[in-house]
């Protein structure tokens, strides 16, 4: 279709959608451009506490082969905003919290655009159940009709 991203053929694959000869399948193996991940490293700007965390969370994407070098400063996004939204939950909970509603208010707003902020960059990044299964749809088991013999005994007869 014009104007409609190619999925990748290995997603095409897994999703058992098109019906693509061998040679088919070969030519865009070939075609599809693989960004590398041999400098996927935290941005300078990250504190250590957060480039620790930068590395921990790359490793898990490269194993599963979804972060790439250009993805660096998404990741570092989605780090900053996360920890900021930690930060002022703190804030939030603390038993003195309410004391001063004005200020209460503008933590809670400021919260909030933090965990929208956060919420998109893990959805982005494959970080969430909902967005991995996006990226690989599983496949659903095949299922055999149930025999009457089945139905009569239970389905203990295995």
């Amino acid at each position: 279709m014009a104007g409609r991203n190619k999925q990748p053929i290995s997603l095409v694959e897994h999703k058992g959608k098109k019906h693509l000869t061998k040679e088919e399948i070969k030519k865009r193996k070939e075609e599809e451009l693989v960004a590398p991940n041999d400098k996927v490293e935290p941005p300078d700007y990250l504190p250590a506490r957060l480039k620790k965390r930068f590395k921990e969370i790359s490793e898990e994407l490269i194993k599963i082969g979804i972060m790439s070098n250009l993805d660096n400063e998404a990741l570092a996004r989605y780090l900053v905003s996360e920890d900021t939204y930690q930060r002022l939950s703190k804030k939030m909970v603390r038993e003195d919290a309410l004391d001063d509603l004005e200020a209460f208010d503008k933590i809670s707003k400021t919260q909030e655009r933090m965990f929208k902020q956060a919420r998109a960059a893990a959805t982005d990044l494959g970080l969430t159940i909902s967005s991995r299964c996006k990226l690989i749809v599983p496949k659903k088991p095949d299922e055999k009709p149930i025999t009457p013999e089945e139905k009569l005994f239970g389905g203990i007869l295995g």
